[in-house]
């Protein structure tokens, strides 16, 4: 732990160069991709060992838990892992001053919890209480954060400083990470199994939309980053008047999960 403590210190010193660096553009939350990717020459050698690291280890075993279960267990499994999650949407809707998502989100983590079997089923869907998945990621955003240059993080992908800190602030305000703070002797193993079968879940859920992209893409690297910064303009500041450009219909992380998900269960 001492280890992940320290890289965790190291990363967040990168984040404070990197936003510094940001400091230098505009004042806009969002850039073209031409000004968001100034560490390209970085970033591209990154998103080949991603490459790599998927191609020969993700992808395959993405593809042998698809072949070694069916549908409605990865769709349990898929339920457990988003009503775990549920309160990171909680918390960040409260911080983005959202009472009625809060509620809406606190009340989806209990009834789906209990009667939907630890979110094995969404219950609370059925009862009109609607997933609003969001992030700190989203909450900076939402508070008029820039959010800097676009990077490539090792075995993550597509990010950009904001992103990160996000990702990392998540984290931590997840039960998982509570759940497992005073019980060193099964903290690691449990966070491990986690997110190895979070991983191996999300990957399987994009296996082929991942492939429709690659193979209709000149370059991947521009294609991903493209639609990666696309999808981040999503995000709008509090004060933003609301208006957007063209965006990719294709998400990322776990947003890109729960649509491959949502679309399954529509057929």
């Amino acid at each position: 732990m001492n280890v992940c403590k320290k890289l965790a210190q190291n990363l967040v010193l990168v984040l404070l160069v990197l936003f510094s660096a940001s400091c230098a553009f505009d004042g806009r939350i969002h850039r073209s991709e031409a000004e968001a990717d100034p560490f390209e020459s970085i970033n591209r050698p990154i998103f080949e060992f991603n490459y790599q690291f998927d191609k020969y280890i993700l992808k395959p075993l993405a593809k042998g838990y698809r072949a070694i279960t069916n549908q409605f267990i990865r769709e349990r499994i898929h339920g457990i892992i988003t009503n775990i999650k549920e309160p990171i949407s909680m918390v960040n809707h409260l911080l983005q001053a959202d009472p009625k998502a809060t509620v809406v989100s606190l009340n989806r983590f209990v009834i789906n919890s209990t009667l939907g079997l630890a979110g094995m089923f969404d219950v609370a869907d059925g009862w009109g209480l609607k997933k609003e998945e969001t992030g700190f990621n989203a909450t900076l955003a939402h508070w008029c954060i820039k959010d800097g240059p676009y990077i490539v993080l090792p075995f993550w992908g597509p990010s950009t400083p904001r992103a990160t800190v996000g990702l990392i602030a998540d984290g931590f305000a997840n039960p998982v990470y509570w759940a497992t703070l005073n019980d060193a002797n099964v903290r690691d193993k449990i966070i491990y199994s986690y997110a190895a079968v979070s991983s191996v879940s999300m990957r399987e859920a994009a296996l082929d939309i991942g492939d429709d992209l690659e193979r209709n893409s000149v370059d991947f690297y521009a294609t991903m980053r493209s639609a990666y910064l696309q999808n981040q303009s999503k995000l709008r500041c509090f004060n933003d008047d609301g208006s957007a450009g063209q965006t990719y219909d294709f998400d990322f992380g776990i947003e890109e999960e729960d649509a491959a998900f949502d679309e399954m269960e529509e057929e």
